[in-house]
């Protein structure tokens, strides 16, 4: 295959051996988009309960990486995976992908509420999955809208049309509507890229409460954010992953001058 190339070598600093449930383990992980491999080799634990964060310049394959963990990469043509993607020790390709999704849920760029009421965003999937009765959803509405931080500002109006949603309201309600669905793990893709600084305080306060029930990975092209927010930091560049380390010790002592290189904003 063309553009192959030997992947770099991985530093990891951060230690494998802690007691630490594993809930993603990435093992020689490689993509390709037809010819183009676009991951290469990549190894990486993801741990239950906290928060891990991608980052790296555009084009690195973090959002690429991010996509593998509820197989959406799937859904497009000419993509090929070798390597595995452990979930729990189960090799995430050989489970039904719809029921993959409903335990790894995601939040996107921009907020996305379908064209519905507040309620009813929120009652979605759960009416896809077959529930009809009122004092469930009414139960699970309440719950999930409280956990993404939301319920106080919109509970008197839970039949207005979600579109008429602040930009940071609606992307709480899309976390709100991933949390009703129950998932262990939420996949957060620049979750604040399109919000102003207070929406994005808000998400980033009302992450660090949602770690304490789910494993979340973040992309994030903020660094600032990554150290505010996450447990552990891995860095990618053209399809690598040069370093991963706890998020502190990522800062204050990066291992790889390429690392060193992008968080002191000489290149990327």
């Amino acid at each position: 295959m063309e553009n192959q190339k030997q992947p770099m070598p991985q530093i990891k600093m951060y230690n494998e051996l802690k007691e630490k449930s594993v809930t993603f383990e990435v093992k020689d992980l490689t993509l390709s988009y037809g010819e183009k491999e676009a991951l290469h080799g990549i190894n990486l634990n993801i741990y239950e309960k906290h928060v891990t964060a991608l980052i790296g310049p555009s084009g690195c394959g973090k959002s690429t990486l991010l996509r593998c963990f509820n197989r959406m990469n799937d859904l497009i043509e000419g993509v090929s995976i070798t390597g595995e993607i452990m979930y729990h020790g189960i090799d995430i390709n050989k489970t039904n992908p719809i029921e993959l999704r409903t335990k790894v849920g995601m939040v996107f760029q921009s907020p996305n509420p379908f064209p519905m009421s507040i309620y009813d965003n929120v009652a979605y999937g759960l009416r896809c999955n077959g529930i009809k009765k009122r004092k469930i959803l009414d139960e699970i509405v309440e719950t999930s809208l409280k956990k993404a931080g939301l319920w106080d500002e919109v509970k008197d109006r839970l039949k207005d049309n979600a579109l008429g949603l602040s930009g940071g309201q609606q992307q709480r309600l899309c976390i709100a509507r991933c949390i009703a669905m129950e998932p262990e793990v939420i996949l957060m893709d620049e979750p604040t890229s399109a919000l102003d600084p207070i929406a994005t305080q808000v998400i980033e306060d009302l992450i660090m409460e949602l770690k304490e029930e789910f494993t979340i990975v973040i992309v994030t092209h903020n660094m600032q954010q990554a150290a505010r927010i996450s447990d552990y930091t891995a860095f990618f560049l053209l399809g690598d992953l040069v370093e991963v380390n706890e998020t502190q010790e990522f800062f204050r002592n990066p291992q790889h001058p390429e690392t060193e290189r992008y968080i002191t904003g000489r290149f990327g």
